[in-house]
Order: structure tokens, then C-alpha cells, then sequence
């Protein structure tokens, strides 16, 4: 079930009209999304596919905590809440917080010297940002923010965002509104005019707590997820974002 987290509930949160769903395939939008301006990015599964290197991340650590390794598809379910939920996620109901502190240490180390060997950009990732160069864009992710931006430049993708934000860059991370908050009030803009591209369910939860647009695809890490907690449109391949929006739009 999608949860719009207790946030929501205590804020006043901004809605946008006519939000309706539409999932399952590149319909007509109709103009709908004509008014975005700003697009903001998750990271792991949306841009970048980063799933076989954090795999065998987490599986040194669990090495290295003395456990067995676990299968992709498994350490796949625990990714984009952030590296310390990720590793407590991988070393189970069990641990201590003293060993999760550990493993994520670790992880964070070992991560850091190997987070380029597999890492790639999904295809029409770079032709869907050189087309989308008219608006203003951002990453919001919830891996650690020095990583973020050292993958951004180690793929040459950098100069196309205005700000790179990371799970420690805020107080709390996604689904929490705070990094879109800031966003909005960065770019100057109201809620109506952004949009949020993810790969799972807390992309989603992230837009819906803040008043914005969703966008899911879904060739990512999450794609499951987002079926009981749906986007406003569901793309296939990034590079076909640009024709859901106002054709030439000025940042």
C-alpha cells in the first residue's frame, strides 16, 4: 500500500489539481504536466545502474562480519532508504546497533574504492538529459552525498544539475519532504511546477508528501514496489520524459 507518511498528515501539504494515475503506459497526458519547470532526480535505478556494485559492497561486508552472502534480488529489495538501512536490512532482525554501525562503516569504505567498476547509466539516460537541458534540474537520492556527486562526475553527468542533494545532506532523508522543500524554495518555484522522476515507491512517497509530480520508470531498482503506490505517469525509457512536458520549456 502506498503510505503517505505521517509528514503529510501534520503538514499542509500543497495538492496538485486533477491528480490522477496513470501507470501503466506512456498515454496522452494531455498538457497536464505543462507547468513543470523543475525535474528532480533519484539516483540509484533512475540515472544510474548501480545494483552490481553495491551487491558485492554488501556482500564484503557481510564477509566481513563473519555471514553468508546474500542473493542479488534480495539485497535489491533493501536498496533506496539510505546506506545504514540497506546494511541493517543485509544483516538481519538480529543485529546489534553496534554491528550495524560496523557493517556500515565497512560498507561505506569498501563502497567508496569500487562504487565506478560496474556502475553505468541506464540507456537514453544521457539523451534524455541533453533534451530536458531547458529545465532546471536536481539529485535527490538517498545515498551519502560525496558519492553521489563523485559518480555524477565520474560519469560526465554532473554539469547537467544545478544541486546534488544526499541522504546526509538533511535531517531526514526520502520519503520525507525536507530535500524537496528546499528544492522548491532553491529554484523558486511552487510545487505545481515539479516533478520527481524515481524508480520505486519512495520517489513517489517522497512526491506525494511534498505536492509534486511523480514520474516513475520502470526499468529500475523498485519497479515492484511502485505498483501499489503508482505514479502520475510510468515511463519505459527516460527519453521519452521530454514529450510528457511543454515542448520548449525556459528554465
Amino acid at each position: 500500500m502506498c503510505r503517505l507518511t505521517q509528514i503529510a498528515a501534520r503538514r499542509k501539504v500543497h495538492r496538485l489539481p486533477d491528480q490522477k494515475h496513470d501507470p501503466a503506459t506512456n498515454a496522452h497526458t494531455n498538457g497536464r504536466f505543462s507547468a513543470v519547470r523543475v525535474l528532480i532526480f533519484d539516483l540509484d535505478g533512475t540515472l544510474i545502474d548501480s545494483e552490481t556494485d553495491l551487491v558485492l559492497s554488501v556482500n564484503a561486508t557481510l564477509e566481513h562480519m563473519g555471514q553468508q552472502p546474500l542473493p542479488q534480488d534480495v539485497v535489491r529489495g533493501y536498496i533506496g532508504r539510505g546506506a545504514a538501512a540497506l546494511i541493517r536490512s543485509s544483516l538481519g532482525a538480529s543485529v546489534t546497533d553496534a554491528q550495524a554501525e560496523e557493517g556500515h562503516e565497512f560498507f561505506l569504505a569498501y563502497y567508496r574504492r569500487h562504487m565506478l567498476d560496474h556502475t553505468v547509466t541506464y540507456p537514453g539516460v544521457r539523451e534524455a538529459l541533453d533534451a530536458l537541458a531547458p529545465y532546471k534540474m536536481a539529485v535527490l537520492t538517498n545515498k551519502p552525498v560525496r558519492f553521489s556527486e563523485a559518480i555524477l562526475h565520474g560519469l560526465g553527468l554532473a554539469d547537467h544539475f544545478q544541486f546534488v542533494f544526499g541522504g546526509n545532506s538533511f535531517e531526514k532523508k526520502k520519503p520525507d519532504p525536507m530535500g524537496v522543500e528546499i528544492l522548491l524554495h532553491n529554484f523558486s518555484v511552487q510545487p505545481s511546477e515539479a516533478m520527481m522522476v524515481g524508480d520505486s515507491s519512495v520517489d513517489v512517497e517522497t512526491a506525494r508528501n511534498s505536492g509534486i509530480y511523480a514520474c516513475g520508470v520502470s526499468y529500475g531498482l523498485g519497479f515492484e514496489s511502485m505498483r501499489a503506490c503508482p505514479p502520475d505517469i510510468m515511463l519505459h525509457s527516460l527519453v521519452d520524459l521530454p514529450a510528457h512536458l511543454a515542448p520548449g520549456a525556459k528554465a
